[in-house]
């Protein structure tokens, strides 16, 4: 080795320097332009970082979009549960004002009808067949109310006769139920006959006047209200109940008598409280 470097010493040294010019040389040439062995290692070494780079800023934004997207959903849980709280609140607002209206029509009723002594009570379900029409409401004996008494709507309008009644609830037939029969009179010419239901009618929702006096001569819309029968010297319902209205009159299938279709006065199908008529006075 000693004697390699003796003898080629000079040689070596020449190509040293000879490398170092080239290199100063192909410096100056390019002007800043990174020399062929920098150059080379950057072409190798960019697609890598190029690579890394990709990398990091879709994890950047998988990250970034997942954090929006969390942000997004716990903002709209609590939209909605905003929008139920005042949704409930609308709804408790819709009902007290029922509540107040149908009281106020009560009230307004019940100062035209000061012999009327009732109370109130919420339908809780209603039964529907072929056979009956029946409510089922909130109050019961605890309340004073018994089988037999009459229940009204909001404006004073007949909706049953209760035919049970439990400790807190009591089941009524409805006025268009085919078990209940009860005294009328016609308001117009104060003609008395007698409102019942009809199996055929109660699936329209209708109800049956028969008995009608010889020579009546009724009217679409004529009013039919509860004439109140005696029992014993004692009245079985209050008298001058709205039941409903004359819609027409027809001929029984026999042909030997008339009778006529009612449509209730109450409406049967949206009521959400009733007024069970406990107790009246008797009015000669």
């Amino acid at each position: 080795m000693k004697d390699f470097l003796k003898q080629n010493g000079i040689l070596i040294l020449i190509l040293a320097l000879l490398l170092t010019l080239i290199a100063a040389v192909l410096s100056f040439t390019f002007g800043g332009i990174a020399n062929p062995f920098a150059n080379l290692a950057g072409i190798v070494a960019t697609p890598f970082r190029n690579g890394i780079h990709a990398v990091v800023e879709w994890t950047e934004g998988v990250y970034s979009d997942a954090f929006e997207r969390q942000a997004m959903e716990d903002e709209m849980e609590v939209l909605r549960q905003e929008n139920a709280r005042l949704r409930a609140q609308a709804r408790e607002g819709e009902a007290a004002s029922r509540e107040n209206e149908r009281l106020r029509d009560l009230l307004n009723f019940q100062q035209k009808h000061t012999e009327l002594h009732t109370e109130p009570a919420t339908v809780t379900a209603r039964g529907s067949s072929n056979w009956s029409s029946t409510l089922t409401v909130s109050k019961g004996s605890a309340s004073g109310v018994k089988a037999g008494d009459c229940v009204i709507d909001q404006y004073g309008n007949l909706v049953g006769v209760v035919y049970e009644a439990g400790l807190n609830w009591a089941s009524l037939m409805t006025v268009v139920d085919v078990d209940l029969e009860m005294g009328a009179l016609i308001a117009r010419t104060d003609g008395a006959a007698i409102v019942e239901g009809d199996f055929a009618l109660m699936s329209e929702g209708k109800l049956k006047l028969s008995y009608l006096p010889e020579g009546t001569q009724l009217l679409a819309g004529d009013t039919i209200l509860t004439s109140g029968l005696m029992s014993g010297g004692t009245a079985t319902y209050p008298s001058g109940v709205v039941v409903g209205y004359v819609q027409e009159v027809r001929t029984d299938p026999g042909g030997a008598s008339d009778y006529a279709v009612l449509t209730p006065a109450a409406d049967l199908g949206a009521l959400e409280q009733v007024f069970v008529i406990k107790e009246f006075d008797v009015t000669e």
